[in-house]
């Protein structure tokens, strides 16, 4: 089956983010969120202008998402903290607080509003990371081990299939999850990116079930059907793409965040664009972002 070429994206912001990750659409702000981990800032976009807001938190964040009863929720190195409208963090519960050589990375919430997060080595040292879950009262469970970069997370749009991605793999994984315990069983693999396509980053789901997967150093985003097949692919003029959110009013605009981490001064040189947010519309909507519901 040949797959698509989709168009290729605009610059939505253009900046130099060392790992740009982790994009959000906010309804309730009408603006996409994203971070740059290491260097602990959190972006705040316009999806029409590009206008963007900048905030530097305490510390390296993996991602921020709403929460239901206001404000938002991260997954920074050694915790889940909340984060205040006006920049003010707590911590919800510590994840390997006392081990210097991991932090959280990459997260998601669940359809029943759990929020999903794991970690890796800050040298992604092999097996050292895992994947945890935060349920709204405040609990803290350890859901998958031996990971080693622990990435994109989503659901399908029935909500009995987790998809995950431990990036070294090479695989996007997928999961029997049950709704209403938060459990997951049955691991196999769902797709694995072959032929010189990069490794298999963020992710999301659309709302027909169609898995999209940013791929570095892959200079694009993958749609996969629920059968594994590849349909369509949205290119990048970067290598390093890490992650893609739809959002926007109709849920049809997608925002992809890149890096520039790893790049050699000629690769980086000649990509002056990694690290940038980009846009661009696509065909199918995605769901509706579920909050935090702590």
């Amino acid at each position: 089956m040949t797959h698509r070429t989709l168009p290729a994206p605009r610059i939505l912001h253009q900046h130099d983010a060392f790992v740009g990750e982790g994009p959000v659409w906010d309804p309730r702000i009408g603006r996409v969120l994203w971070v740059d981990i290491p260097n602990s800032t959190l972006f705040s976009t316009d999806p029409v202008s590009g206008q963007t807001a900048v905030r530097h938190l305490a510390r390296a964040t993996g991602i921020v998402l709403p929460r239901a009863s206001g404000g938002y929720v991260a997954a920074m190195q050694d915790g889940f903290y909340t984060l205040s409208d006006d920049g003010e963090t707590e911590l919800i519960a510590p994840v390997d607080a006392d081990n210097p050589v991991t932090r959280l990375n990459d997260g998601e919430i669940d359809p029943q509003g759990r929020f999903w997060a794991g970690t890796m080595g800050w040298e992604a040292e092999p097996g050292a990371g895992a994947l945890y879950r935060l349920d709204p009262g405040g609990t803290v469970t350890r859901m998958v081990e031996d990971i080693t970069i622990s990435n994109g997370l989503g659901w399908s749009p029935d909500g009995t299939t987790m998809y995950y991605v431990d990036t070294v793999t090479l695989r996007v994984d997928m999961f029997d999850f049950d709704p209403t315990s938060g459990d997951i069983a049955n691991r196999r693999e769902f797709v694995t990116i072959r032929h010189g396509g990069g490794r298999p980053d963020g992710l999301t789901v659309d709302s027909e079930g169609a898995v999209w997967v940013a791929t570095w150093p892959g200079y694009g985003v993958h749609r996969y059907l629920p059968d594994g097949s590849l349909d369509a692919v949205i290119p990048l003029p970067v290598s390093n793409v890490s992650s893609i959110e739809l959002g926007g009013p109709d849920l049809r605009d997608a925002f992809i965040t890149t890096a520039w981490e790893l790049l050699s001064e000629e690769e980086h040189a000649a990509q002056p664009l990694a690290g940038s947010l980009f846009h661009t519309r696509v065909e199918v909507a995605g769901k509706p972002r579920v909050p935090f519901a702590g």
